[in-house]
């Protein structure tokens, strides 16, 4: 299948990724706490569990840290009571835009990001006003020049529902969310290594955006991205580079 050209997004995700590393302790550390609290602390058993320590171990993150998330989760350690809540809403040109956090006080939390909606062009949405334009999967995705034929064997063979093929070369595998780890793993095993996953709210249709309309949405990103309390943030919308 052909689809949208993102090599570049993908690569400018990462970096600012990069940038945000510091606070990316605090958000792995939550995510650890409550995939241990949901699933039980051993990851062998938590594909949840896995998949955040995974993030944790890419950002360099200390294993005792680790460990101590992990007893968070499962009570061995006293720590804050998170909990998970979604909120939707519209960025700019009504682009969809979902943000994930995990808190301790949702009236804070609400505030925090209905004001950044608010100050940079967004509206909060209602439940359900825009997650009916994403699917729930797992996506990895490999470098421009990986043989697409064969990555397409493995990707059928280990369980992948789709495969895409970017204008770039870009290859985008997807799988169901709870088969993320095990089709990774299947793919490393032939051979072939992401650049990028990770188990998202992948919008069915996407909107690139140029101009000034990129530069607002982009702050609007950074913003909400920036508050203590979101995990992700996820958007029908693509910057044009």
């Amino acid at each position: 299948m052909a689809g949208h050209s993102k090599w570049a997004n993908i690569q400018h995700r990462k970096g600012r990724q990069d940038e945000k590393r510091g606070a990316a302790f605090s958000r792995v550390a939550k995510e650890i706490t409550v995939a241990a609290k949901m699933g039980g602390g051993d990851p062998a058993f938590n594909p949840r569990l896995r998949l955040a320590v995974d993030k944790a171990k890419a950002v360099n993150m200390p294993r005792d840290k680790i460990d101590n998330a992990i007893k968070k989760g499962t009570g061995e350690l006293e720590g804050v009571d998170y909990v998970e809540v979604r909120y939707e809403g519209y960025g700019i040109g009504g682009a969809a835009i979902m943000v994930d956090c995990v808190t301790d006080n949702k009236t804070r939390t609400v505030a925090e990001v209905r004001h950044a909606f608010s100050r940079h062009g967004g509206n909060m949405g209602t439940d359900g006003s825009v997650a009916f334009l994403f699917r729930h999967c797992g996506q990895l995705i490999f470098a421009p020049g990986t043989d697409e034929a064969k990555l397409m064997d493995a990707a059928i063979d280990a369980g992948a529902e789709d495969v895409i093929s970017s204008d770039d070369g870009s290859i985008e595998v997807i799988t169901p969310p709870n088969d993320y780890m095990a089709v990774k793993d299947a793919l490393e095993a032939a051979g072939f290594r992401a650049e990028f996953g990770q188990v998202t709210m992948k919008a069915e249709n996407e909107t690139e955006l140029t101009g000034e309309d990129a530069v607002k949405m982009q702050k609007l990103l950074d913003a909400l991205e920036s508050l203590d309390d979101v995990q992700e943030v996820y958007t029908s919308v693509v910057i044009a580079e």
